[in-house]
């Protein structure tokens, strides 16, 4: 008897994805770090590309980037987003891929995210309920005893 077929489990990224989506990343840097792109949102910034999420068949990229500072980061995600068939011509020719990908970028809320947290656990009220207190000891203790 066979057994029926399960629908495949949704899991996360191929180790083959996220193979390309680092080398997709590595290049952008260099590019990003070496041209003059002609936007005016992107002069005179760093951008930092911190991930490069790569579509099962390797043909779209999205790319999380995080302006350093933090400032304009709307205005700089569009001006990579109107950049994006330049830098792609330039990706075709750093990395070996069957397909080089289309790019889209999108602004990284991680950063924003951990200052949140950040700021949340420097709350005086939370922060009394993450030490631990010498009633907590003391009842344990007590317990013990009995």
């Amino acid at each position: 008897m066979s057994r029926p077929a399960r629908p495949p489990a949704s899991r996360g990224p191929s180790q083959r994805q996220l193979r390309a989506g680092e080398l997709v990343r590595h290049a952008l840097v260099e590019i990003l770090r070496e041209e003059d792109l002609a936007d005016p949102a992107l002069e005179g910034v760093s951008v930092t590309v911190t991930e490069v999420r790569m579509s099962p068949d390797l043909r779209h990229a999205v790319c999380f980037v995080e302006p350093l500072g933090g400032g304009e980061a709307e205005a700089v995600v569009a001006g990579l987003n109107r950049t994006a068939r330049f830098l792609r011509g330039r990706l075709g020719h750093m990395v070996t891929l069957k397909f080089t990908p289309d790019l889209k970028f999108v602004h990284d809320e991680s950063f924003a995210e951990a200052e949140r947290m950040r700021r949340l656990f420097d709350d005086p009220k939370v922060r009394q309920d993450l030490a631990p207190s010498g009633d907590d000891l003391d009842a344990s203790m007590d317990d013990d005893e009995a």
